[in-house]
């Protein structure tokens, strides 16, 4: 479980995360909304501990692990380790092979000898197809290819949070399959799920709980077919049409 507690982000003048509050439960998956320049890139990064807030705190599983300003809680950041993280697009060194990378991964987690992981890093290699693949440089992979190295990546570590931006984005449609029926397996598990998607009826298959932020400021958190009740709406890409356009829906910040 995650919960943010007044949560603001500045940078320079431009208030980027407005007094945030929010929780994010175990067992869940919460799809984070909002157009370009809505905080969304902000608030993961925040929560992974790449950007410090101004002021409020984080609180992973009940302990606090950031504190905005100059009161630095954990500066070794050991939470990540409870954290899978998926970006849009990774940023891996071009010269090395899948298979260093994965090597690589699990030693800088010192998990490199760890049966367990192992056969969950080989597991996960077989859903995607990843075998022949796995002794090519990463430069001469496709970006499908190289996005499901980071699922492995994200999932083989068996976190108890995951977060995943635009994880299906570049994927064939077997692997986006494969990748969604993992993200239903984890939140049967029991794992915290966020995730990031421009692909809204994705995001209606996937999420149940939606968090939908605009200029900073979240104007909706709840489960989605209360969004869609609220609206009136029969598809989510219509009822956040209708909060773009000024539902009467009230602001939850």
């Amino acid at each position: 479980m995650i919960e943010l507690h007044n949560i603001t982000k500045r940078f320079g003048s431009q208030t980027v995360l407005n007094s945030l509050n929010l929780r994010f439960e175990a067992g869940s998956v919460t799809a984070v909304l909002g157009p370009n320049g809505s905080g969304k890139t902000t608030l993961m990064k925040t929560i992974l501990g790449l950007v410090r807030p101004d002021s409020g705190e984080i609180v992973l599983c009940g302990e606090t692990v950031i504190r905005g300003g100059n009161k630095a809680k954990n500066d070794d950041a050991d939470y990540r380790k409870s954290i899978g993280y998926m970006p849009q697009i990774a940023r891996f060194q071009e010269n090395i092979t899948a298979r260093e990378l994965l090597a690589m991964v699990r030693d800088i987690r010192e998990e490199a000898t760890n049966e367990h992981v192992l056969l969950r890093q080989d597991e996960l290699c077989t859903m995607f197809a990843l075998a022949p693949h796995l002794d090519k440089p990463l430069k001469t992979l496709s970006g499908g290819t190289r996005q499901k190295v980071s699922a492995v990546i994200a999932l083989m570590f068996e976190p108890q949070i995951l977060m995943l931006d635009e994880p299906t984005a570049g994927l064939d449609p077997v692997s986006a399959s494969t990748l969604k029926d993992l993200i239903f397996q984890e939140r049967e598990a029991g794992k915290t799920v966020l995730l990031t998607s421009h692909i809204l009826s994705e995001v209606q298959e996937l999420a149940g709980t939606i968090v939908f932020l605009l200029e900073g400021n979240c104007i909706f958190q709840g489960q989605s077919a209360e969004l869609l009740a609220s609206t009136g709406e029969r598809t989510l890409e219509r009822a956040i049409a209708r909060l773009l356009q000024g539902s009467p829906l009230e602001r939850t910040t």
